[in-house]
């Protein structure tokens, strides 16, 4: 996996993706982001940043330092 070292961002669901198109609730879910308030970590990479560009107004995102 192409990870940036010790780098890891905190993805946060914020706002619901009904109404929006199918491509963007399958980047949602993509992004292991179930129900609303639902926070993962995932490895910091140029495809999952293009994920999140994709669905910005839907997701918070925080960078966090991997342990």
């Amino acid at each position: 996996m192409s990870e940036r070292r010790g780098k890891m961002l905190k993805i946060t669901l914020v706002k619901s993706p009904i109404g929006y198109s199918g491509r963007q609730k399958e980047t949602v879910r993509s992004l292991g982001l179930r129900r609303m308030s639902q926070s993962v970590l995932i490895g910091d990479g140029p495809q999952i940043r293009g994920m999140i560009a994709k669905v910005s107004h839907l997701v918070e995102v925080e960078e966090v330092e991997a342990k």
